[in-house]
Formats: structure tokens, sequence, C-alpha cells
């Protein structure tokens, strides 16, 4: 199947906001919307909102035909031009049988969100041929501070049509913001972890491991011969839980084609350390010999870089060389 790449944003676009997973009211109980659609509209974009984002059953969630009717109306709209998720959670992949991945197929647009998002991203790339986005959800934008280089990689992903080229963040951080905007302390960022040297250039598998790993024995899940993984997990990931996960995914029958792995900076609740990931890099068949950049600006931390889920990357690592480890992400 040839790969589509959607158009990307232009100012006056449309964008529309839908909940596959956690309804709107999870974020707007806690965060003004208001600043939030003042930061779309300063890129140019205009926000409309799904019929269901605000119905919520004891899942936090609205039920999957409610879901599905938003997914469908935002890529069959005209008028719409991409589609922005309104938070993460835990039960996007009860959708998929239920997609109409034809539809999605004729209508490409862009599609933006993370974490739980992964579970129709990667069912997208497998069963519609779409490149999407990893990137922030309608509600990152609620974010006041130090939300500023999250912006400028969501604009350089989305807005623009040139490659991208990562380099490590200045400074991060990991604090439940949504809780207490001015209780934020970003530290400085000890730059990338270069734990095996080489390069690779593939096409990009990922997202969110544990949710990735939901779709193995599924059809919705993407090959992995000859991907370049760019993976991140969050806090309640600890040590041993991310080690299974990622062995049970460098296990697949196809997992001895990856090219190279991209792992996510963790939050400070996994307790991950840098001796501890090259140890279960280390025991990972599958990628020896082949490079693997860590503590990169991807996932649940601030700040996040937008990545093309079936884009190609470009990976150098050079553990002796801080200048020559690169990331560059391109769309199409």
């Amino acid at each position: 199947m040839d790969l589509i790449c959607p158009p990307r944003l232009r100012p006056g676009d449309e964008l529309r906001v839908i909940a596959p997973a956690r309804s709107r009211p999870i974020v707007t109980g806690r965060v003004d919307p208001a600043p939030i659609e003042a930061r779309f509209a300063g890129m140019g974009l205009r926000l409309s909102y799904g019929r269901h984002v605000d119905e919520m059953d004891a899942f936090g969630s609205s039920p999957v035909a409610a879901r599905i009717a938003d997914l469908h109306d935002a890529f069959t709209d005209p008028a719409v031009a991409g589609v922005s998720t309104v938070i993460g959670g835990f039960n996007s992949n009860e959708l998929l049988p239920f997609v109409d991945w034809n539809l999605i197929r004729a209508n490409p647009k862009v599609f933006c969100g993370f974490s739980d998002i992964t579970a129709l991203q990667a069912a997208m790339l497998a069963r519609a041929g779409m490149i999407t986005w990893s990137g922030p959800h309608w509600s990152t934008f609620g974010m006041r501070d130090h939300c500023g280089q999250t912006i400028d990689w969501f604009r350089a992903a989305l807005l623009r049509d040139a490659p991208v080229e990562l380099r490590p963040s200045p400074e991060w951080t990991d604090d439940r913001w949504f809780l207490d905007q001015d209780d934020r302390h970003p530290e400085r960022n000890e730059g990338w972890w270069p734990l095996r040297a080489g390069q690779a250039t593939g096409p990009i598998v990922g997202g969110n491991l544990c949710t990735l790993n939901l779709l193995q024995g599924t059809g919705y899940l993407p090959g992995l011969d000859g991907a370049v993984l760019v993976i991140e997990d969050d806090e309640t990931s600890d040590v041993v839980t991310f080690a299974r996960n990622l062995t049970s995914l460098l296990q697949l029958p196809d997992a001895p084609g990856v090219r190279g792995l991209a792992i996510g900076r963790f939050q400070r609740a996994s307790q991950m350390s840098r001796e501890l990931l090259d140890q279960i890099v280390g025991n990972q068949p599958a990628l020896a010999g082949k490079p693997v950049l860590a503590n990169i600006d991807v996932g649940h931390t601030s700040p996040m870089a937008t990545v093309p889920i079936g884009g190609t990357a470009e990976l150098f690592v050079d553990p002796g060389d801080p200048a020559g480890n690169r990331l560059g992400l391109r769309a199409g």
C-alpha cells in the first residue's frame, strides 16, 4: 500500500477537536479552554468540536458509537483540514473494529495526538496507509508556561513542509501543570543518551509503547521490518514494566528488521536511569549493532516534539561526539 501524507495545515484552516479516549470535561474541569483557543488562533487555525466531545460515561469517555461518529464526521467534512485529540486515556483501541479505513484513506487529513491515541495512529498507518503525527493534544496547549518549544515543534511539523531536525531542549519539566500552573519547576536538560552508535534511515513506527503493544496479534500493528522505532512511555511504566514491554515488541517475528531505536524522556516516577536503560537495551538481540538514542524530547514530559508516524527518520548516534547525534524527521 502506498503511503499517503496529508496536506499540512495553513493559516485559516479549520481543526476539528475530537475525544477518541477521555472526554473534554476531564480537561475543562481543571483548565480554562480560552487560552487554548487563543493559542490556536495565534497560529491562524480555527477550532471546531465534535458533537460528542462533552459526553462522559463511567470510564471518563463516551460510547464507542459516539466517538466513531465524531471521528468519521471529522474526516468526511470538507471544511476540516485536520484533527486534534482532546487528551489521551485508556480505550482508543475499542474504536478500531468500527473505523471505516477506506473513508480515512479517501479523506487524508492531519491527525495529531499522543499517548493512548497511539492505537489509532498505528492503525491508520497499517490499515489506511496514512501518515499521522504523534504530538500535543488540544489540552496540551492549555499549559501557560514552558510550552514555547512544544508549540515551535508543532508549527514546524504541521504548518511547514520542510524536514525537522530535533536537538535537545535546554530545559524540561515533568509536573502536573494542570493542577497548579504556578507550581512549575523546569530543570536543565542533561542532553540525549547515545546508547549505541550507528546510523539508520527508515519509516517511523512508534508512539506510546504500552499502547502500541496492545495491537500485537491484531491487524492494526504496522510492520517493523525496515522501521526506525520512536517510542515513549508514561509514569505508570516503571523500569521492569518498560523492559518487558520493549522485549515483547522486539520479539515479534519482523523485529530483527528494525533499523534503529529512539526513546523518549522518562518521567521521574518511572525511576529509569541511563545505566538501567543501557542494560535493558543490551538484552535485546534485535538491537545488536543498531543505533539507539534515548532521553529525547518525545512523550509525556515537556517540551514535546511532533513526530510523523509513517514518515521518515534519519538517526545518527555517536557516543564520542555529542554534536554528531541527530534525529531528523520528514513526513513525506
